[in-house]
């Protein structure tokens, strides 16, 4: 690591710096969708259809699909997703190459 890097950070943890509020948007979502029933979890999919329908895109609708996915995975698998592999989703989502 050279000096540059030590002091103005290196590519890496400059896009960790930008990606990471958006992986804390989805965090704080846990509550709100731990407190949703089987039927309302199911029904965020065509909601999220019809938010992009309506003209959002799919960074808009990222934190509450990811929030919801990982409520999913929690009920049916007993997994939750760890932060970092929100991270790498949201890498991924942008088309980019993640490694963990």
């Amino acid at each position: 690591m050279g000096l540059l890097d030590k002091i103005f950070g290196s590519y890496s943890d400059k896009e960790l710096k930008r990606i990471s509020p958006i992986a804390d948007q989805v965090l704080a979502l846990e509550e709100k969708y731990a407190a949703m029933d089987d039927h309302t979890l199911q029904a965020c999919t065509p909601a999220f259809r019809e938010r992009l329908a309506a003209g959002e895109s799919l960074d808009d609708i990222l934190p509450d699909a990811f929030a919801a996915c990982r409520e999913a995975a929690w009920r049916v698998l007993g997994m939750k997703h760890f932060p970092v592999q929100i991270i790498g989703g949201i890498v991924l989502h942008q088309g980019r190459i993640a490694v963990m």
